[in-house]
């Protein structure tokens, strides 16, 4: 059966793979729409790259809406750095033709929970969690009908990508992050705790770029530009790919773990902007607020990953 999702993305080259592995993958998911936000780049960009991986995909039924150009409270923190001064860099996707959607991405997340039947949207936050919260905040009723928030973000163990203390998407606006965590919605979160275990090694970016169609192609100029940042960063084989963990997760489950547990977000200290107080082991009465994943099977996601991307054009 179809789970009936909302995609919140700021591509950015993961979320490019993460939107591609959801858009090929019609049969689990009903994609509602997509929305873009400020985040990895400014929303000029994030918007125009949104609707370049939807033609990409050849689904072009999905429809694109431009969400928040800026975080709640914060002046804009981007990650050209990272991805280039497109937000795609590797790539040259040609000009999207395809319309943007009429509403605003707020309002569009707000009337398409009223409209549809309580318990039926999940919303993939693959960014800042700026429209989450803006929406929660403009219209508090559409709280209890959301039935799940599967987001990447935060951090425990592995500390932080952008500051020593933050992951980049919880950092960018971390009063949505605190709206969204305090709400009661079910969410499940993938941190870098995850996300660094599953590395886009030569091997695996190999067989993504040789499946032999023009996603795969894409795909492997993409991260070969993304990564570099993070080889140099980590010193490791592979670089982590952070977004599509949150798609993977919805199609297979089993290949993750983690537990229950109460995650808070620091606003107020410099020091820590935007840290994600993961209480895993349960050392304070805070209720569990979060399915915090810590553990991927790697092989399994990629195989997950390949096989999915092999579908499109």
């Amino acid at each position: 059966m179809q789970r009936k999702i909302i995609i919140d993305t700021d591509p950015g080259q993961d979320d490019a793979v993460a939107m591609l592995l959801a858009l090929a993958s019609p049969d689990e998911f009903e994609i509602l729409g997509i929305v873009a936000v400020a985040g990895n780049i400014g929303i000029e960009w994030t918007v125009k790259n949104a609707c370049k991986i939807i033609e990409l995909s050849g689904r072009t039924d999905v429809r694109c809406y431009a969400g928040c150009e800026r975080p709640m409270r914060r002046v804009l923190v981007t990650a050209e750095h990272v991805h280039g001064k497109t937000g795609l860099g590797g790539t040259d996707l040609p000009e999207p033709t395809s319309r943007l959607g009429p509403q605003h991405g707020v309002d569009f997340i707000i009337n398409r929970l009223l409209a549809e039947a309580p318990g039926t949207i999940t919303l993939c936050t693959l960014g800042p969690l700026t429209d989450v919260a803006m929406a929660l905040v403009k219209a508090p009723a559409i709280g209890p009908r959301i039935r799940e928030i599967v987001m990447m973000g935060g951090a425990f163990s592995e500390g932080g990508n952008i500051t020593p203390a933050a992951e980049f998407n919880i950092y960018v606006d971390p009063e949505a992050a605190d709206i969204v965590l305090a709400s009661g919605v079910p969410i499940t979160m993938l941190p870098l705790d995850v996300t660094h275990r599953v590395l886009t090694t030569q091997a695996r970016l190999d067989r993504i770029a040789g499946l032999g169609n023009r996603t795969g192609r894409t795909i492997g100029a993409m991260i070969d530009f993304s990564q570099r940042f993070d080889l140099e960063k980590y010193g490791w084989q592979g670089a982590p790919l952070h977004d599509p963990c949150v798609i993977a997760y919805l199609l297979r489950p089993d290949l993750f773990a983690g537990r229950e547990i109460n995650v808070s977000v620091e606003t107020a200290s410099p020091l820590t902007r935007g840290m994600t107080v993961a209480d895993w082991w349960r050392v304070t009465d805070r209720p569990p607020n979060v399915n915090f994943i810590r553990e991927a099977d790697a092989g399994g996601f990629y195989d997950l990953l390949t096989e999915r991307l092999a579908r499109l054009p």
